[in-house]
């Protein structure tokens, strides 16, 4: 029998960048299938934008970060980024993409990779485009799908189930009742995988 994990991330997040991989890998040792539900941030929940959060907490939320795309292998243009960059309509390219049986993680790590290592602004609709043309989908028909109902629908869904889920950062991962939150959380998600829930 297949086993299922949820995926709860946002393009925005630079911690669901550095988590991918890793979980992508995870998910292929323990032969998951992996349902995807990008969204943004749950602040109904008690998610904080990074911006919004004292900045005592902020520094150190920086520097944590830096420490773990280290250890991740990337490098985050974190700084001299321009302050306008939305990566949510990027979510609905890779929504239709899923919807359409196609390879929607690798979409994801392409606009990933553009917002974060380059700092290129993939709200915008031909910057998008471009990235998945040169990752080898049909940008023009991805950005077409943006907009249609199903896509719009499984958008607001996906904001719905993890509001209910009580889900309120990224990344996150629900199996078998259990949530964790978080890349660094993925040795537990390992552990239960391998039948050794910890709590």
């Amino acid at each position: 029998m297949t086993k299922t994990i949820d995926y709860f991330f946002s393009l925005g997040s630079p911690w669901s960048f550095i988590g991918l991989d890793p979980f992508v890998e995870l998910a292929k040792r323990h032969q998951l299938t992996i349902r995807p539900f990008p969204t943004t941030l749950i602040e109904e929940n008690g998610g904080i934008y990074s911006k919004n959060r004292p900045e005592p907490r902020r520094a150190y939320w920086t520097k944590d970060l830096k420490r773990w795309s280290k250890l991740r292998g990337k490098t985050l243009l974190l700084e001299n980024r321009p302050s306008l960059l939305d990566p949510t309509p990027s979510s609905f390219m890779v929504i239709a993409a899923g919807i359409d049986g196609q390879d929607w993680i690798g979409l994801t790590r392409a606009l990933q990779e553009a917002f974060w290592l380059r700092a290129e602004n993939i709200g915008d609709p031909e910057v998008r485009k471009t990235i998945a043309d040169k990752a080898g989908y049909d940008g023009a028909a991805l950005l077409a799908r943006e907009l249609a109902t199903d896509v719009q629908a499984r958008w607001k869904d996906n904001h719905e189930a993890a509001r209910v889920g009580g889900i309120f950062g990224f990344p996150t991962y629900r199996y078998d009742g259990e949530v964790y939150w978080g890349q660094d959380n993925l040795p537990f998600l390992d552990q239960h995988l391998n039948g050794e829930r910890v709590a």
